[in-house]
């Protein structure tokens, strides 16, 4: 029988990355909704749509002058209220004299000093009343609570805003840093949470194809429990995003890197064949002769296959015209077959039978 023409490639012993993959979503790190916690008409909007904005500074202005005037009259309240006291403190110390004369009864002299805790009752309220009157003004300016992006206003200069209504006036996510939320199977939640005990985790981010690169990033933490629906838990990691690449809403492929093994040995899938023995290579020798090598497989993941037995660095193995050989087929090897030298992207991951 003339040489079977075949394809091989050659066991690597390399470091291998492992990865687990999930879908995600990207989230802002902070968002805030702003709204009026007063009532009133806007007079100055001060940001442009779509603007960085940081912390502290002024957005919009509510009409100040209704509220300066609210304080202003509970000042002036409290001015007259501590005159009356200081007048019945006067009139107190008038009376204490006259019962020492025996000019007026022991009950006019009680019923005055009694006055005493109505006007200072009357004092505390009013300096509450000038307290809210300046909390009010303090609402007039709405200010940035966090550093982030403002989106697409709702309110223009003119406007009457209450405190009452539901649609905010504008809304600021933060977007440096940024988050993604994704899920993985529960299945790796434990070897997720022993990772974690020895340091960070890695994170890739992929767009919707799976084929650019978003950002590099670290797992931030774990949820505190499982989705019962889908057998999924959810996962949150945070990157720091300089150029924006990531946007809030956005869908994603996480690749969350579990662990490197080092000097694993690593082989094309397209070399793995089964049959009822189980998992098995065609393994190519020296004079060009095939035979069958058992093998057990420690993971797959994209087109790479780890073995775990059954095989040594620089083995050659069969690839493509496996359905043509049998055990001492001669072969004619036409080139190694595509070989990835780095593939961790995606993939299924964890030990095979």
């Amino acid at each position: 029988m003339p040489p079977v023409p075949v394809g091989v490639a050659s066991v690597q012993e390399r470091d291998f990355p492992v990865y687990l993959t999930g879908l995600g979503s990207v989230q802002a790190f902070n968002t805030v909704a702003l709204k009026t916690r007063i009532d009133g008409q806007i007079t100055q909007v001060n940001f442009v749509e779509g603007q960085d904005v940081k912390q502290g500074e002024l957005l919009i202005q509510i009409d100040p002058r209704p509220y300066e005037v609210a304080l202003a009259t509970a000042q002036a309240n409290l001015q007259r209220d501590e005159a009356q006291l200081n007048n019945a403190k006067v009139q107190f110390e008038r009376m204490k004299a006259l019962y020492s004369g025996g000019v007026i009864a022991k009950q006019d002299l009680d019923t005055q000093q009694a006055s005493f805790g109505q006007y200072e009752g009357t004092i505390a309220a009013d300096k509450a009343a000038i307290d809210n009157a300046k909390l009010n003004l303090v609402y007039t300016r709405i200010t940035s609570p966090i550093n982030g992006r403002v989106g697409l206003r709702q309110v223009d200069i003119g406007n009457y805003v209450q405190a009452s209504a539901t649609t905010p006036m504008v809304i600021i996510t933060q977007t440096h840093p940024i988050a993604i939320v994704f899920t993985l199977p529960e299945d790796q939640l434990q070897a997720v949470r022993q990772r974690m005990k020895q340091g960070a985790l890695a994170v890739d981010v992929y767009s919707r194809d799976d084929q650019t690169k978003l950002s590099t990033g670290k797992l931030l933490t774990i949820d505190n429990q499982i989705d019962q629906a889908t057998g999924t838990a959810k996962f949150k990691a945070v990157f720091e995003n300089p150029d924006n690449g990531l946007w809030p809403n956005q869908f994603v492929n996480v690749h969350l890197l579990l662990e490197t093994r080092k000097d694993a040995l690593t082989t094309p899938v397209s070399a793995i064949q089964r049959g009822p023995q189980g998992t098995f290579v065609y393994l190519v020798d020296s004079n060009n002769t095939v035979k069958v090598q058992p093998v057990q497989l420690a993971l797959t993941q994209g087109t790479t296959a780890v073995i775990a037995s059954g095989l040594q660095a620089g083995d050659r193995v069969v690839t493509d015209g496996q359905e043509k050989l049998q055990a001492g087929s001669r072969v004619a090897p036409i080139g190694p077959a595509n070989q990835s030298k780095n593939d961790p992207a995606g993939g299924s991951l964890g030990p095979q039978s």
